[in-house]
């Protein structure tokens, strides 16, 4: 069983709820899903979509064949009737459409009248249209009238009576009139499951990791982690601080971590612009700092609400002056959840910016989850402090030491002096400009700790066979759909597997990767960027050329099927 799922309409007309809704009721009854969004920037009007796949097995990618079309307005119908599978049905309000459709493959479904007669209020038509869909797919109503009274418990009891008889409505309606649907999604005896998007994930791992002090200027699509931290700051004890612009934002977030804290940040790619000195701040005075840069189609705004690959050598090289840093790019948000709480780690343990990349695509997607090991999550506090950092006779912040780290003091814990400068400092953290000192320090803050770092970067990761003939390449957001796409190349007994980055800077140091890669009669990279990002950073850090190369720029992700189209095979 593998169904999906597409409500379109315009912003504004609640497609968004229906969604969120639905993903929630098929978790919660133990299914396997994975959404996704498409939206326009502006708050009202033009055409979005949300696509929602539900199966009985692990899903994680969208897949262009829709089997229930839930047309809110005339471009939904326009745009995606041909999506429809053989057994697909497109459901709509004629009355509120004014556009009744003879077609086999439509239901017309009246939305608003049945909101009103049933619901008593028009508002609740988006609650007959998920009872409609719940309905087509021969599910009980059980978990969504539950999911009613928890949203809507506040609002009073009209309130929830009211969302409970629309979704019976659009429930029964559907059952009564959709005579061709075939489908069925029963109750499912299994456990209910995690439903989370990326963002989420990257909150959870900041919170983990003892996240104190979070500043940012909202900028799509890293405002989630900015709203959803708020929203937990009394309950975790979190300052969260919206700053004027980016460059308040990394400067405000280097403070707090100079004093003392786990601090962080976030942005898109034109934010990130602006942080760039104070990211080489944090290099020159060796503070700490988590970023999260959320990517999007540039240049300048490009296109603010959709997906792209584009910002991944820009966060390695951006930046003046030449210091280690640490960049991830999760692929999925179990990865998104780990890799925070590994760049918070890294971050303090070798006191480096360590940045967490992941765009708009994984922000927005949700994928469902068993449960999370708690126990691969660390954390370690590396700062002197208290008694330890008065026990010492004396305290250089910038030391040269073997691993070129320096014991990290919190300033005010002690009666020592902790000191630092952003020009070239000595020991103690004041200003010098001779030549042999500078090429120490250089030394102590560059290679030293990056001969470490570099021990910390994990392999990519393999899935497949150890002796593939098709290796397909990617990183980041493209974990999921890439997967998917090996495995529908081996259903085919064409010998694939997938090789994903998801710690990219440092390169991981050659391993069996690159004989794999050599052995493969057929090496694809695929991105969802125009320049071919990783593939040019894997020819400079090992020297290996992909064969072939994958690459989609049009602000919107891959699909199983596109990949195919691209490699010549059926799906």
């Amino acid at each position: 069983m593998d169904y999906s799922i597409k409500i379109g309409g315009e912003a504004g007309q609640g497609l968004q709820t229906i969604g969120d809704v639905l993903a929630q009721v098929f978790s919660k009854a133990g299914y396997h899903v994975f959404s996704h969004q498409d939206y326009e920037s502006r708050i009202r009007g033009g055409h979005n979509f949300y696509q929602i796949r539900v199966a009985d097995s692990p899903v994680m990618s969208s897949r262009e064949r829709i089997d229930v079309i839930v047309a809110l307005d005339h471009a939904s119908i326009k745009l995606h009737k041909n999506e429809l599978t053989k057994q697909g049905i497109l459901i709509y309000d004629s009355e509120t459409l004014k556009e009744n459709i003879d077609d086999p493959a439509f239901l017309d479904i009246p939305f608003k009248r049945l909101a009103i007669e049933e619901g008593g209020n028009p508002i609740t038509a988006n609650t007959v249209a998920t009872g409609a869909v719940i309905g087509m797919l021969n599910m009980d109503l059980s978990i969504l009238n539950d999911l009613i009274k928890e949203t809507f418990k506040k609002k009073g009891d009209a309130v929830v009576e009211g969302n409970i008889k629309a979704a019976k409505a659009g429930y029964e309606y559907s059952k009564n009139k959709c005579l061709k649907c075939s489908f069925s999604l029963e109750q499912s005896s299994k456990k209910p499951k995690i439903l989370i998007n990326g963002i989420e994930a990257i909150v959870l791992g900041a919170l983990a990791s003892g996240c104190k002090f979070y500043s940012a200027y909202p900028m799509t699509p890293s405002t989630g982690i900015m709203n959803s931290l708020a929203s937990k700051a009394e309950e975790f004890g979190i300052v969260v601080e919206q700053a004027e612009d980016e460059i308040a934002a990394i400067n405000m977030a280097l403070g707090a971590s100079f004093s003392g804290v786990r601090a962080m940040t976030g942005t898109s790619g034109g934010g990130f612009a602006l942080m760039v000195e104070g990211l080489s701040l944090a290099g020159m005075t060796e503070t700490p700092i988590v970023i999260a840069e959320g990517q999007r189609p540039g240049p300048a705004t490009g296109l603010p609400t959709r997906t792209e690959q584009g910002d991944l050598l820009f966060v390695i090289h951006t930046a003046h002056g030449e210091f280690p840093r640490v960049v991830f790019a999760p692929g999925t948000p179990q990865q998104a959840l780990y890799l925070t709480n590994k760049a918070f780690d890294l971050a303090e343990k070798y006191q480096i910016p360590a940045l967490i990349v992941f765009d708009q695509y994984l922000a927005d997607s949700q994928w469902t989850f068993e449960n999370f090991n708690s126990d691969k999550l660390v954390y370690k506090d590396y700062r002197l402090r208290g008694k330890n950092f008065k026990a010492l006779k004396e305290y250089k912040r910038h030391a040269f030491t073997p691993t070129g780290v320096t014991p990290l003091a919190v300033p005010g814990d002690s009666e020592h002096v902790v000191v630092t400068d952003s020009d070239e400092h000595d020991e103690e953290g004041h200003i010098i400009e001779d030549a042999p000192r500078r090429i120490k320090m250089t030394d102590k803050r560059l290679f030293k700790k990056l001969q470490n770092l570099k021990k910390e970067i994990s392999q990519p990761t393999l899935y497949g066979s150890n002796k593939p003939e098709i290796i397909l390449t990617g990183w980041g957001s493209t974990y999921g759909v890439i997967k998917e796409t090996v495995d529908e190349l081996n259903r085919q007994g064409k010998n694939a597997s997938m090789l994903h980055f998801s710690e990219i800077y440092p390169f991981p140091e050659s391993g069996n990767y690159l004989q794999l890669l050599n052995n493969a009669g057929m090496t694809v990279c695929i991105e969802n960027n125009a320049t071919r990002q990783l593939a040019k950073l894997m020819r400079a850090e090992t020297g290996f050329k992909f064969k072939q190369r994958i690459n989609r720029f049009d602000g919107r992700p891959f699909t199983v099927d596109y990949i195919l189209r691209g490699l010549n095979v059926r799906s």
